[in-house]
């Protein structure tokens, strides 16, 4: 046998080591390049989503007859398209040391069935007393359903909600982080609401967190309502806990247990006015704030925590005060709000309304989380619609449209006792806001859609 020769064989090894470094230099080109391919998509879909338009509305004309008019109320009804429905008392509970021991009360006294929903679950005290009630009634054999926002409450893992599971309870998360629901990430649930044995509903801007009844970094817990609700109205809570519980979990709910007949009493006529939009656009919620401002002949108090109003939206204001002499007034956060960048880029749009006449009011001792209009001391809102575009075109939100003189007395009383506490902006303030605050409203407006 010849023997090898070894400079060929040198030449051979090198010639396949060359052809495994060119073929794993392939490969890493390709596995580069589709990187690229989907960071370039990534950040497409992240500008589409930023630079997404506001809705651009506007009234043909005003619904006919005067906002506490039946008439009014029909047209309203048609425009949200919603079933004016009867209420029974509508409960006022300012502050998380009632709203919470009023739900928590409601959980115990549950015979068939809990439904919660809610954008904020975070861990903490409060959290633990509703895992706590709510596992409870579970074993007891009473139906818990929980659905909580993904997005929302990132920070909590299901494993945190192993309680209500292990009890025979049940909790979904609505539109879940997940490699093939990406197109949907920015759809979040943004309502919260509780409903028992289809009897009792409450229906606010406050989640669970303990952010709403204890003190935290030496700031006073938040200011905040929510509403108790009994009577037909309850029916349209259910049917809005239904909506997003078959998304989530693919169970349709029926039967007497979840819609109980209900009692005829009461004198409140309600819209639960429930928003759901898939790519952002057009809302009910916007149609309901902008027909009620549309047909203000009085008075329009706001109160808001993050007020950012598109440009229909403030004409609307502005044409009441100048057309029909109505009286604004607005209640935001001061200086301790959650997010102060949406505060700044919020402030930018008080010149117009101040220098037309409206009043802007500042809440100075703690965050105010309440969102609430009331026009003409007839029509009462409470839910979880912030004025802002991404309540208005990207959220699902909820809100309790109430034609109650007694409902709006109430809360007027109260937001009368908040304008105590806050200090009002003067076109004056405003003009001469500090620099850096100008800064941040320049930049703040990129983001104005995410808030």
């Amino acid at each position: 046998m010849p023997a090898a020769n070894p400079a060929a064989h040198e030449r051979a090894h090198r010639g396949l080591k060359l052809h495994k470094t060119q073929k794993v230099f392939r490969r890493r080109h390709h596995m580069s390049t589709l990187g690229i391919v989907v960071l370039i998509v990534a950040i497409a879909w992240a500008l589409i989503v930023l630079l997404q338009p506001a809705p651009k509305y506007h009234l043909a004309e005003s619904p006919d007859g005067s906002v506490d008019s039946g008439e009014f109320a029909r047209q309203l009804e048609a425009m949200t398209d919603t079933k004016l429905q009867g209420a029974g008392a509508i409960d006022v509970l300012d502050n998380g040391e009632n709203f919470y021991q009023a739900e928590l009360e409601a959980i115990r006294s549950a015979r068939h069935n809990v439904n919660l929903e809610a954008y904020i679950f975070h861990r903490g005290e409060v959290a633990q007393r509703f895992l706590s009630a709510l596992s409870e009634r579970a074993r007891a054999g009473v139906e818990v359903r929980v659905v909580v926002d993904a997005m929302g409450s990132f920070s909590t893992p299901k494993s945190y909600f192993k309680p209500i599971l292990d009890a025979g309870g049940k909790m979904e998360w609505y539109h879940p982080l997940r490699w093939n629901n990406w197109t949907r990430v920015n759809n979040r649930t943004h309502r919260e609401m509780l409903i028992v044995d289809g009897e009792i509903g409450f229906i606010g801007g406050a989640g669970i967190d303990d952010q709403w009844l204890l003190p935290k970094h030496k700031q006073p817990r938040w200011r905040d309502t929510v509403c108790r609700v009994h009577g037909e109205a309850v029916e349209g809570l259910q049917s809005v806990f239904l909506e997003n519980w078959l998304n989530s979990s693919g169970e349709i709910l029926a039967g007497a247990q979840f819609f109980p007949v209900p009692p005829s009493d009461g004198n409140a006529r309600t819209l639960v006015v429930d928003s759901s939009p898939s790519l952002g656009g057009s809302t009910r919620a916007h149609v309901l704030f902008q027909a009620l401002l549309g047909s203000a002949r009085k008075s329009i108090y706001i109160t808001t925590p993050y007020f950012l109003p598109d440009t229909s939206l403030r004409n609307e204001m502005l044409k009441a005060i100048k057309e029909r002499g109505v009286e604004i007034k607005i209640l935001t956060p001061g200086h301790k709000s959650d997010h102060m960048m949406t505060r700044n880029s919020g402030r930018a749009l008080y010149g117009d309304l101040l220098q037309a006449g409206a009043e802007i009011y500042e809440y100075t001792p703690t965050m105010i989380h309440a969102k609430i209009l009331i026009v003409d001391g007839q029509w009462a809102v409470v839910g979880s619609t912030n004025m802002d575009n991404r309540s208005f075109g990207i959220n699902d939100e909820v809100n309790l449209a109430a034609r109650s003189p007694e409902l709006a007395a109430r809360l007027t009383q109260d937001f009368q006792k908040d304008l105590s506490q806050s200090r009002r902006v003067t076109y004056q303030d405003w003009q001469h806001r500090p620099i850096w605050e100008r800064a941040f409203e320049s930049v703040g407006w990129f983001f104005q859609r995410q808030q």
